[in-house]
């Protein structure tokens, strides 16, 4: 513990430190444990889904998609959103000094642009065709 070090109370300001170094460590590892668990729910979910509908009787034919496009451009507009967010982040840290905030901002902003874009692309091909 950070008091035995000291071999003292730690100030307020000192505690808050260590909560943050902390959490800074924790950080990585809990969100691959969330990311982890949202998968196998929502491929849970999926399932269990299918299987209801298809108890009821309807066809299974409902569960087959038309590829609206590519997934190369889906992947395309997401990495270029990404790449433009890592840039963002970079500019945000050296103008202001955001330091970590600053870039997974960005990257979840101009990736979620990225798709948001490829959806208006792949909208637009199903009207064509």
């Amino acid at each position: 513990h950070a008091q035995t070090q000291h071999g003292r109370p730690l100030t307020r300001s000192e505690k808050f430190q260590e909560v943050f170094s902390a959490s800074k460590e924790a950080r990585r590892p809990l969100l691959f444990g969330q990311l982890i668990i949202m998968i196998v729910y929502l491929r849970k979910f999926h399932n269990t889904e299918r299987m209801l509908i298809i108890e009821k009787g309807l066809s299974p034919d409902i569960f087959k998609r038309e590829k609206m496009a590519p997934g190369t451009i889906r992947w395309a507009l997401l990495l270029i959103g990404i790449g433009i967010g890592f840039l963002m982040g970079y500019w945000l840290d050296r103008s202001f000094d955001m330091e970590e905030a600053g870039y997974f901002s960005m990257l979840f902003i101009f990736g979620g642009l990225g798709l948001g874009l490829a959806y208006f692309f792949e909208e637009g091909r199903n009207k064509k065709g």
